[in-house]
């Protein structure tokens, strides 16, 4: 069994094995911002069809439909260091080819839909099994803490870090980006391959059991939880509406605001602001209003932003809007992770977080369509509004799992007693 860092404390210690999985992340977290910036610009200079440019989008998500149930079960079963570190690579393989691939002129936007769906499909297994993994590093009291230190510091490394010097990279070459990114899969490897945590304690499986058997203990222990059922559908809601806006947020920013590639860097430099805001001030709101009341502030805080996004036609208006979008994002990605993490049997966390992102991921890619439907027929500003409409519904999902005298369940329960979260 792996050795846990801290007995007792609310705080991670970052020597050993948490401090080196969350360099891993964060260094992760900048190549990703890198690409994740670089695509939607490279895909702009592709084709002016906002419908395509979703398209990008959309196939980033499709593989948590096809495969997110999957991956889940698979992590459950294997060497969860040995599966993250292996995808990482894997990963740096895929991006570099791309890399050399725009380099030689050679881009379009079906390659980028390959590349987004391929990276995508490796996410499922690296996803779950790093959900998984958390809990053999840190105590069960720091989970929260360690969630919201790990978040943070991808949101410095990707959006106040990675973001903003994007154009200054892609000025330099169209492909620069992606072969950064290559370099940051192959650091991050190499941290996750240096862990050394024990195999996993685990129920033996029973005899002539099936991955399919396993997937549908995982959606059934989900459904079981009431907390984490309603925190599922509002999450399913909110990504409906987060596909359109991430979609088309390039342009808004560039179309309608007219503000160029630097008004994109500013307003997703402000998201991250906002939300490295959040990561500090996240213990002590969760201190007061519990995590799941946290969780439907940040829902009610983020239609007013949308509201603001979608309906002034004012660059400072959208940046403070993503400021203020930002800093509840991050509240409600950390509550839902933790709560996850708790609530969920040990032997079975990466099946609940892989039905739990499943389902909640499943509504992003018509999100996406949805937003290039709307902003090509109404105009570039619609997208968030729909998205401010899904979460309006979000919200009203949320409401009956928000009990705070529904029991947590110890980590070596089995899942069936009955109990009542990402942008």
């Amino acid at each position: 069994m792996a050795t846990v860092e801290v007995t007792g404390s609310h705080v991670p210690a970052w020597r050993g094995g948490f401090g080196r999985l969350w360099t891993a992340a964060v260094i992760s977290r900048f190549g990703d911002a890198l690409r994740g910036a670089a695509l939607p610009l490279l895909a702009v200079s592709l084709t002016d069809r906002p419908l395509l440019i979703a398209s990008v989008t959309a196939c980033g998500y499709l593989p948590w439909i096809v495969f997110g149930l999957l991956g889940g079960a698979v992590a459950d079963r294997v060497d969860q260091r040995r599966a993250m570190w292996t995808v990482d690579a894997v990963r740096a393989l895929l991006v570099a080819a791309f890399a050399a691939a725009v380099a030689l002129g050679h881009a379009s936007i079906l390659l980028l839909i390959t590349l987004a769906f391929a990276l995508t499909t490796l996410q499922t297994l690296f996803d779950n099994a790093s959900t998984a993994l958390l809990p053999a590093l840190v105590d069960r009291a720091a989970l929260s803490s360690a969630n919201a230190r790990l978040m943070t510091g991808q949101q410095i490394a990707g959006g106040l870090i990675g973001a903003p010097v994007v154009p200054l990279l892609i000025a330099a070459g169209a492909a620069v980006p992606f072969v950064a990114d290559a370099g940051t899969f192959l650091l991050a490897a190499a941290l996750v391959a240096s862990l050394r945590t024990g195999a996993p304690e685990r129920a033996p499986r029973p005899a002539g059991g099936t991955l399919r058997a396993e997937i549908a203990d995982g959606l059934r222990t989900l459904w079981r939880d009431r907390p984490l059922r309603g925190l599922c559908a509002a999450t399913a809601l909110c990504n409906v509406g987060m596909g359109a806006l991430i979609a088309t947020l390039v342009l808004l920013v560039t179309g309608r605001l007219d503000a160029g590639t630097a008004g994109y860097a500013a307003a997703t430099t402000a998201y991250t602001v906002g939300g490295l805001a959040g990561g500090v001030l996240n213990r002590r709101i969760t201190a007061r209003l519990g995590p799941l009341r946290s969780v439907l502030l940040a829902g009610l805080v983020q239609i007013a932003a949308l509201v603001v996004m979608g309906s002034v036609r004012s660059l400072t208006a959208v940046v403070a809007a993503l400021a203020v979008f930002g800093f509840m994002g991050m509240l409600w990605n950390v509550n839902t992770t933790t709560l996850m993490q708790q609530r969920a049997p040990a032997d079975m966390l990466g099946r609940v977080s892989s039905a739990f992102r499943t389902l909640a991921v499943a509504g992003a890619p018509l999100g996406a369509l949805l937003g290039g439907l709307t902003a090509t027929a109404w105009g570039l500003n619609t997208p968030a509004l729909l998205t401010a409409a899904f979460f309006v519904l979000s919200v009203i999902a949320l409401i009956p799992g928000v009990n705070p005298d529904v029991p947590v369940v110890a980590p070596q329960d089995n899942g069936t007693t009955a109990r009542a979260t990402i942008n």
